[in-house]
């Protein structure tokens, strides 16, 4: 696929996506959506790439879904088989919970809406001090989409999710870092610095398949209310880890104290048992 509204980069074990339409603050299309589906998909069967941090050019992240149509940017009363072709298109590609690498959302100036929805979905946000978000849909006539009434609440808790949905407030990045939907707000200069630090960390210091395990332990568990399943999965998926060249080799590495050399490969090694489920 030949991109035309984001940038993909690699560079040392670190992919970059950059939210590219700078002119309409990076403004969310159907196409934009596509792109970002087949990227993540070609990253994240590259066993090269450890990390993904996705971030927007210009002075915002995604100022929401582009409404440059006019007031009936959201009305598909015409299109009886949009619903039903949006679900064929999010079957054929994997969601980001189900991918096997990390991806690090660096949000850079305003993200609203769908700006800031899509970032739910992946697993770890860090702001610039300049930041501001908001869910603004019911400031627009508008229910939340992208999974938020399901995800927000498991970030931040039900009563701070029904606080920032139903009112539709922006929130400065510090109250973002304070309800805990961002995990880190820094000066704006350092917002790409600190992403790439925190990448590095996962792709020199970890096992890929570890890490991998790991993240989807985390989304699997988000929908598992018996403690006891959970524990039974957990313990399943730590055994099986501890019989592999991965586990022997950090000891080792432990032991002698050198850098590890991993061997497993996600493409390849992930557990036959932790499939992805098509929902978080």
């Amino acid at each position: 696929m030949n991109y035309e509204q984001i940038l993909v980069s690699v560079h040392e074990a670190i992919a970059t996506i950059t939210l590219n339409r700078p002119e309409r603050l990076n403004a969310y299309t159907p196409q934009m959506r596509r792109e970002l589906a087949h990227a993540f998909s070609v990253l994240d069967a590259d066993d090269a790439v450890r990390a993904i941090v996705v971030t927007g050019a210009g002075r915002a992240f995604c100022a929401g879904a582009d409404v440059g149509t006019g007031e009936r940017a959201f009305d598909r009363s015409d299109d009886p088989e949009y619903l039903n072709r949006l679900a064929t298109e999010r079957a054929a590609a994997p969601r980001p919970w189900e991918l096997t690498k990390p991806i690090i959302a660096a949000i850079n100036g305003v993200a609203v809406g769908a700006g800031i929805t899509i970032t739910l979905q992946w697993d770890i946000r860090l702001a610039a001090a300049s930041a501001r978000v908001g869910f603004l849909f019911v400031r627009r006539g508008l229910c939340p989409e992208a999974l938020s009434t399901w995800l927000l609440p498991r970030i931040v808790g039900f009563s701070r999710a029904a606080e920032l949905l139903l009112s539709g407030r922006m929130l400065t990045a510090e109250e973002a870092l304070h309800y805990g939907l961002v995990s880190q707000v820094v000066a704006d200069e350092h917002l790409l610095p600190t992403a790439y630090t925190l990448a590095r960390e996962i792709a020199h210091n970890t096992a890929p398949v570890a890490v991998a395990i790991t993240k989807r332990l985390l989304w699997w568990q988000l929908t598992e209310n018996d403690w006891q399943n959970a524990e039974r999965i957990e313990q399943e998926a730590f055994t099986w880890c501890g019989a592999q060249p991965d586990a022997r080799e950090g000891v080792r590495a432990f032991l002698e104290k050198r850098p590890p050399r991993w061997s497993m490969r996600p493409s390849v090694d992930m557990p036959k048992f932790l499939k992805p489920r098509r929902s978080p």
